[in-house]
């Protein structure tokens, strides 16, 4: 199979692993490995290359992982070919006013663009090479924790219609085995496929479903991104691949199959029916826990002939959903303008599993207005679910945080620029809230002209307990407390013992956290709840509370929060002995997996 021309986006799984092949950029794996604990292992512990493991015990299928590990190989899949039609896209309103023909026609090829988007019927494709009975224990799917409530699909591309006018969704949602026939569905709050699920099951109908495993990776891409709820996903496959998704017709369900996809579960989901799923390890870097989700009945399987199984590890940031989000949120950047006026750029924080920190630069045209912006954004699709937002009003690179918090600590007025609505909705994986899906939101403030000069290290003694004081950046410290179990209002505690620093965080191991802006990102963003864990001195006013003097954010871990994954200690022996019968060759880096995500290469 030939490898696309370099800038173009590969049409489907095997041209990608062609691609990789070429570059030198994959790794073949002849060794038998074991899907439960030991090839998610494996995967975590590799620094670079992706890994094709052609002999995965108890199935015939080989496991290709780590395929998106690199911006190199998230670039090399996609090409740059949608980046620079999206650019073109967004300055379509203002480079065609007023409208002329010679400006039509100067952009007349984006018109010829447009048409090859959308999909295609063909008679024929690889999909449907083999149609068989489920027999799901004979699938490699991975079990990647040792306290997973199972094995589950790492990469589904979930595909439903809804019932009443047939608009598509396709999502990726954690699809856990649970025996031969039968499988769990994760539909979080605020996904496209729960809402068919729950138009269907209203009437008591069983609502069709497809989980399509591999094909183009476009169809990866589209499925996580944070589109409109009527924006088709496949329109968005199409505008990456540059051309019309392929499909074909389907002999034993009613959707249209993807032509190129490796394989594809065909079934329904039942009405009123849940099963116990999880718990998982998941991308914030702990377990979720154990819910009641609606399940699949999988009626038939159809595959390829030779099925490639391609899978990802859910662990601690950074992991392969971490590159695949940072180029999506290129992607989509140049929309952001279009789409919210005033909002100049944004940015979602892979580390923090994305939901829980974003920043934003917006236009500060006359007093507050950066607020206005700040709900615009907490109110569109999939943002809205974004725990903390620190907003400023000229222009910052937002991926580096130390210098954005510090430009927005220098221009913070406590008693005006701090706002936290409480009795919202949280992402179905943040456990920080008071109870699943429910929690707050908190707005930070940085606008206009600097006012106050901000310390730059602690200096002085320190309150009893505390045993140490590291300046995060100009203006945050941070402090390793006692445990928030020893002491859970240690915060209020505090308020008044280091006025010259405006924000003050609160951490079980502060070295730690500070010694890299991903660690920091992580371990303070995904371990508080803005209601619940910010403290200052407060005033009520006219109804409305005011925030005076240092803000402390309490980051320590609760004991209500679901343990941070880590890998078992046998697993991890097992790994060490095996590395050198895994690559022979030697020239694949080992590392320390726990932590190495968090710090992995950004090549």
């Amino acid at each position: 199979m030939s490898a696309p021309k370099p800038g173009q986006p590969v049409s489907d799984l095997r041209a990608f692993i062609e691609l990789l092949r070429q570059d030198g950029d994959i790794v073949e794996v002849d060794t038998p490995v074991d899907p439960y604990l030991e090839l998610a292992e494996v995967h975590k512990r590799v620094i670079g290359p992706a890994l094709l493991f052609k002999k995965v015990k108890g199935s015939d299928l080989p496991v290709v992982t780590n395929l998106f590990g690199s911006r190199r190989r998230v670039e090399r899949a996609f090409g740059t070919r949608p980046l620079e039609f999206v650019e073109r896209v967004a300055r379509l309103p203002q480079d065609l006013l007023p409208p002329t023909l010679g400006k039509l026609w100067a952009r007349r090829d984006l018109l010829g663009q447009g048409l090859k988007l959308g999909m295609k019927r063909r008679a024929h494709g690889p999909i449907t090479q083999v149609i068989e009975d489920p027999a799901l224990s004979r699938l490699p799917l991975l079990h990647c924790h040792k306290d997973d409530g199972g094995a589950f699909i790492t990469l589904p591309l979930v595909y439903t219609e809804h019932p009443d006018h047939h608009t598509h969704n396709l999502g990726m949602y954690r699809v856990q085995r649970h025996d031969e026939t039968t499988t769990g569905i994760h539909w979080q709050i605020g996904k496209g496929g729960g809402f068919h699920h729950h138009f269907a099951e209203q009437r008591g109908q069983a609502l069709p479903i497809t989980v399509f495993v591999g094909g183009p990776p476009a169809l990866i891409l589209s499925a996580i991104a944070p589109l409109p709820e009527d924006v088709p996903e496949l329109l968005l496959a199409s505008l990456l691949l540059g051309e019309k998704i392929d499909r074909v017709d389907n002999p034993v369900g009613p959707h249209p199959l993807i032509a190129r996809a490796e394989l594809a579960l065909v079934g329904q989901v039942p009405p009123h029916v849940r099963r116990p799923e999880g718990p998982f390890g998941d991308h914030y870097g702990y377990y979720s826990l154990q819910h009641d989700y609606p399940i699949i009945q999988v009626h038939k399987v159809c595959r390829r002939r030779d099925a490639i199984w391609p899978a990802t590890i859910v662990a601690k940031p950074r992991q392969e959903d971490y590159w695949i989000g940072e180029y999506l949120q290129q992607l989509l950047s140049p929309l952001f303008p279009v789409v919210m006026p005033g909002v100049q750029d944004l940015w979602s924080y892979g580390e923090t599993g994305f939901h829980s920190l974003g920043a934003a630069v917006v236009q500060e045209r006359y007093g507050r207005e950066a607020m206005q912006h700040a709900f615009r954004i907490l109110g569109e699709g999939q943002l809205s679910l974004t725990k903390f937002l620190i907003v400023v009003d000229q222009p910052q690179d937002l991926r580096d945080f130390r210098a954005l918090l510090t430009h927005a600590l220098a221009r913070f007025h406590p008693e005006t620029d701090l706002t936290i609505i409480g009795s919202l909705c949280l992402d179905t994986l943040d456990y920080t809230g008071p109870q699943v899906n429910r929690g707050s939101r908190g707005v930070l403030l940085g606008v206009g002209d600097a006012w106050r000069d901000l310390p730059q290290e602690f200096s002085g003694s320190l309150p009893q307990g505390i045993r140490h004081a590291v300046a995060f950046c100009p203006g945050c410290l941070a402090l390793s407390a006692p445990t928030h179990a020893d002491q859970p209002d240690l915060a209020q505690r505090l308020l008044d013992a280091f006025p010259d620093w405006p924000l003050v965080v609160l951490l079980d191991d502060a070295p730690r956290a500070c010694a890299e802006q991903a660690r920091f990102l992580w371990t303070v963003f995904t371990r508080f709840e803005p209601a619940a864990d910010i403290h200052s001195h407060t005033a009520l006013v006219h109804n409305l509370v005011v925030h005076h003097g240092t803000v402390f954010i309490d980051a320590r871990m609760k004991a209500s929060y679901p343990a941070e994954l880590f890998c078992d200690p046998d697993t991890r022996a097992l790994v060490d002995e095996r590395w050198s019968q895994y690559f022979p060759g030697g020239g694949v880096e080992m590392g320390d997996g726990d932590w190495d995500g968090v710090l992995a290469p950004t090549g």
